[in-house]
């Protein structure tokens, strides 16, 4: 019953921090934040007040500023599996309640979602993205000012810093959608470019009147999720999302990790800590430090229910203790923000609505829709993912009912369970003693074993890419930057090979290469190319074919592997021509044997045995074991049962032994979105573009060879003796 191992942290042998946080102990997060500097004029309340962003307007004029070692503890701990904080109680996380009481955002309401940039086509009344952009607020910025769909923000703070007195009301909208969407863009939805308002924002802010029927809350919180599962993977170590959410979310949970002399509440809550100013020094070492004290935690020094005091309740707003909100805080349904969708697990964390924790079921497995962002061409995306769009409407259907209990926690079988599975320790043992000894709470069984909630079953949609591919989600490297090597040898192989395959993502063909068949630029066919066999996709499935080191089977040469190493080897149904072995009819090499200047040996006895040995070489090369920095597996780890005492010293971070698998090697490229300049004779990368969703592979990557470069065929058979 319950997550296993190999389920619940799948993602440590791809690219989670957690995997190797023995080899990167001191790894800190860099936050990406711009506080707006736009004054709040008591002209745009009424407007603000209508779309539900009064309080936050207010939470903005307060300085804030992030403890980036405390989070990065924190996000080494976050599992994009779970959308939890796994703890050595158990988990827990940021719930649709936390961004209620936290930021004052409402959370019923219809979902943040629609197109991009396409208005005109996907919306009634919709206009071109930039005439609708100067129609709303009245002005365009220059060129110098726009990247994409995107305005500098510091065009937006110098065009609308100030209204001017005696502004009409068309003026005073017009300054209130620039405003909202600063707020927008900088409170809730930054991105790491940190200095980029998008335009996304156009047709809610062409109805202000309407802009409160959306659900912020749910929409802030699913961009606080894909921001945290991108900022875990190793090599992302830039965050961008509504951090003040999460920074106070931490400080009112954890008592013993909030800085002293902020006793002072007001509302929304995350105000209260205004004016925090961490040091910006040593934050190696104070990331090691949080590491330890959140290893060092006792259940008790968790609080499960923090808004139920008294203090609170005096200054919470009412509209927020409304039942159509506080209805959905437990509900089990998806979060959407345009084509990010994520999903609300609250019942992993029953004991933040006051219930007690049974043994949890499966975590949903949504690794598919977590790859993707929206790039790769606009788009309608309540279209484009119905049933997920179709759970947040459905919301009232998916709300948990548990019992309430004076004393929330989790129950004495979850802890059991949680002690032999769950990632609860990541300091080194020298640090920490051995914490395996230590029973289970008194109070865990006094609460009884719990109740799982009713809940409708909900299908998985796994990421079955490649394991490499997946580890770069979410960086600047994206799914198809090493394609690039594919495409410069496939480049200089068209002059020979006539333009045939050009290799794609996963073997696949691109369409506007097929579509030029054997055609050279003046229209003829290439001299001694079959036309049946280019590339092997005219005549045959795309991802077989010639060239490609993983379909041996489609090569020709009775299904060997010598098809890597020609050009014109025929298919499987073809005749060989008795007198020129493993040459097709009508293909080049068949004027070439017949030459003059070709060396009489060529195809003779010794010929094989070169081809052979050439082909034995690479295929041991490609056998090769390739290591990463994933630490090895340990003989003993304490986020293990114990079974037998240990007999020698061993370490206790790291993933557990049971978890242990291949990780990927990639490095993360460059983080500015900016166009590089690239030398004329180096290939460039091509942009990043998810509009092929193909799923490439079901098997995983560790279970298959390594694909083996094959050099460039120079047309004589020179290159086949090296």
């Amino acid at each position: 019953m319950g997550d296993d191992p190999g389920r619940l942290y799948r993602l440590d042998g791809v690219a989670h921090i957690a995997g190797v946080i023995n080899d990167e102990p001191r790894r800190c997060i860099s936050s990406v934040r711009r506080q707006q500097g736009m004054r709040l004029d008591e002209r745009y309340v009424p407007y603000l007040q209508m779309a539900g962003l009064y309080h936050l307007a207010r939470l903005n004029d307060r300085w804030f500023r992030l403890d980036e070692p405390l989070v990065s503890a924190f996000v080494e701990r976050w599992r994009p599996e779970t959308h939890t904080f796994h703890m050595p109680f158990g988990e827990c996380t940021i719930t649709l309640q936390d961004v209620a009481y936290q930021l004052g955002l409402p959370v019923d309401g219809d979902y943040v979602s629609g197109c991009l940039t396409d208005f005109h086509l996907y919306i009634e009344g919709g206009r071109p993205a930039w005439q609708w952009f100067h129609e709303l607020l009245g002005v365009l910025p220059p060129e110098n000012q726009v990247q994409k769909f995107a305005v500098n923000c510091t065009w937006f703070q110098e065009t609308f810093a100030e209204c001017p007195d005696g502004a009409d009301e068309e003026t005073v909208r017009r300054f209130a959608r620039a405003y909202i969407m600063m707020l927008l863009g900088t409170q809730l939805f930054a991105d790491k470019s940190g200095n980029r308002i998008h335009i996304r924002w156009l047709p809610y802010v062409a109805r202000l009147e309407e802009m409160g029927r959306y659900s912020w809350a749910s929409a802030a919180l699913a961009w606080l999720y894909r921001c945290m599962c991108r900022v875990a993977n190793r090599h992302v170590v830039k965050l961008a999302a509504p951090l003040q959410l999460l920074q106070s979310w931490i400080f009112w949970r954890f008592p013993t990790l909030r800085p002293s002399g902020y006793d002072e509440i007001s509302w929304p809550l995350a105000s209260r800590w205004s004016g925090y100013n961490p040091g910006i020094s040593n934050k190696g070492p104070r990331v090691q430090m949080a590491r330890m004290k959140i290893d060092l935690l006792q259940p008790r020094q968790f609080i499960w229910m923090p808004y139920s005091a008294v203090d609170v309740i005096q200054v919470v707003h009412p509209e927020v203790l409304e039942p159509r909100h506080t209805m959905l805080w437990r509900c089990r349904t998806s979060l959407i923000y345009f084509a990010v969708v994520e999903w609300h697990q609250v019942d992993r964390v029953l004991p933040q609505f006051g219930g007690v924790q049974p043994i949890p079921s499966p975590a949903l497995n949504i690794d598919f829709l977590m790859s993707k962002d929206g790039r790769g061409g606009d788009r309608w995306f309540p279209a484009q993912y119905p049933e997920w769009h179709l759970y947040w409407q459905e919301r009232a259907d998916y709300i948990l009912q548990f019992d309430i209990v004076p004393d929330p926690g989790p129950s004495h079988e979850f802890l059991t369970w949680w002690y032999q599975h769950g990632k609860r320790f990541l300091s080194p043992e020298m640090l920490l003693g051995d914490p395996r000894g230590v029973p289970i709470p008194d109070e865990a069984t006094q609460r009884g074993a719990g109740r799982l909630p009713d809940m409708d079953r909900v299908e998985d949609v796994p990421d079955r890419r490649r394991i490499e591919r997946r580890a770069r989600v979410g960086t600047r490297r994206s799914q198809r930057e090493w394609n690039w090597v594919d495409q410069a040898m496939d480049a200089g192989d068209d002059p020979v090979r006539g333009g045939g395959r050009v290799r794609g993502r996963g073997g696949r063909r691109r369409v506007g290469a097929a579509r030029q068949g054997a055609q050279m630029p003046g229209g003829g066919d290439v001299a001694g190319v079959d036309r049946a066999h280019q590339g092997g996709h005219d005549g045959g499935s795309p991802g077989s074919g010639m060239g490609d080191p993983t379909s041996h089977t489609d090569a020709g040469l009775g299904g060997g592997g010598l098809g890597d190493y020609f050009v014109g080897v025929p298919g499987d149904d073809h005749t060989l021509q008795d007198s020129t072995p493993w040459v097709s009819p009508g293909s080049m090499f068949g004027d070439l044997l017949a030459s003059d200047g070709i060396v009489h040996e060529f195809g003779g006895p010794h010929f094989l045995e070169d081809i052979r040995t050439i082909m034995q070489e690479d295929e041991a090369a490609a056998g090769r074991v390739h290591t990463t920095g994933t630490q090895t597996p340990l003989d003993v780890d304490l986020n293990e049962p114990a079974t037998v005492a240990p007999a020698h010293p061993f370490a206790m971070g790291g993933t557990p032994a049971s978890a242990q698998s291949i990780g990927s090697h990639s490095v993360a490229g460059p983080s500015s979105s900016r166009p590089v300049h690239v030398p004329p004779m180096t290939p460039r990368q091509p942009v990043s573009d998810d509009s092929d969703e193909s799923i490439e592979d079901e098997e995983p990557l560790i279970r298959r060879g390594y694909r083996t470069r094959v050099p460039r065929r120079c047309g004589t058979g020179s290159h086949l003796f090296r």
